[in-house]
């Protein structure tokens, strides 16, 4: 196993006149725990995307789970990812068949196809890990959006990924729905310490208490990157953001107010 689950290398992503990231260096240890952060066209979701093997640069260097993009069998890569973005819409199956779906990256179960006991013990497992036990037999269309993003969860953790990239996860969730759902990413964190995590978002309030590192992103260049306790400051916010920012920590929690 490569020391770094990721390792973006001097990274340009050009469309045409645009810049979408300039310049990115980027490294993500084994087994850590980032947040990426920062306002509207930071560039956030293009370096997930690049971490994610689904765009490759303009220049530079991308190497996932030590497997430099552009050399690698893609299909063989994603595999070993899992991927969460809430917008995402899947079929009107139960969710015990999307999660199951995963497996072949499916929009429902696949025909003549039976999953194995090993993967049926792991839909059990992920199903009450994620809170979702109760509802397995519920549909897509029933579903709250709450329970739609940890059946998303479930479904990106089936192949047991050594790296899971969450594309702000909460959009959409009511306070309760939020909550619930990043203390089901503690908890995952907790139980999976070898799994790599990244996970970008607007707020501060929706990082994950279990976070190690964040990452903030200002007009497609790294502002600031490192530990959490370190580099998620009122200094870094408001320039961040180019206004004031006070930043509080509650139970482990980070919250900002404009000031």
């Amino acid at each position: 196993m490569s020391d770094h689950a990721l390792v973006l290398d001097d990274v340009t992503v050009r469309r045409g006149s645009a810049r979408l990231v300039d310049r990115l260096t980027w490294r993500v240890p084994t087994g850590s725990h980032w947040a990426v952060l920062g306002p509207n066209g930071a560039g956030k979701s293009t370096a997930l995307k690049l971490a994610g093997g689904w765009w490759y640069p303009t220049t530079g260097t991308v190497d996932i789970l030590g497997r430099r993009l552009g050399r690698v069998e893609l299909l063989k890569l994603r595999r070993c990812i899992g991927w969460v973005d809430p917008r995402q819409r899947l079929g009107d199956h139960t969710v015990s068949d999307l999660v199951l779906s995963g497996v072949a990256g499916s929009n429902g179960l696949l025909p003549r196809w039976t999953p194995s006991a090993e993967e049926l013990g792991r839909l059990a497992q992920l199903l009450e890990l994620t809170g979702m036990a109760g509802r397995a037999e519920r549909r897509w269309m029933e579903l709250s959006q709450g329970e739609r993003a940890r059946t998303l969860i479930a479904r990106a953790l089936i192949t047991e990924p050594e790296l899971l990239l969450l594309d702000e996860p909460t959009t959409g969730l009511d306070l309760p729905g939020r909550e619930l759902l990043l203390r089901v990413i503690d908890e995952l964190r907790a139980e999976r310490p070898d799994l790599t995590t990244v996970l970008v978002t607007h707020h501060v309030e929706e990082i994950a208490a279990s976070t190690s590192d964040v990452l903030l992103m200002k007009d497609a260049r790294i502002l600031a990157a490192g530990p959490v306790g370190e580099t998620l400051t009122s200094e870094n916010l408001s320039e961040l953001y180019d206004l004031p920012v006070s930043l509080e920590t509650v139970s482990g929690r980070w919250f900002a107010l404009c000031i």
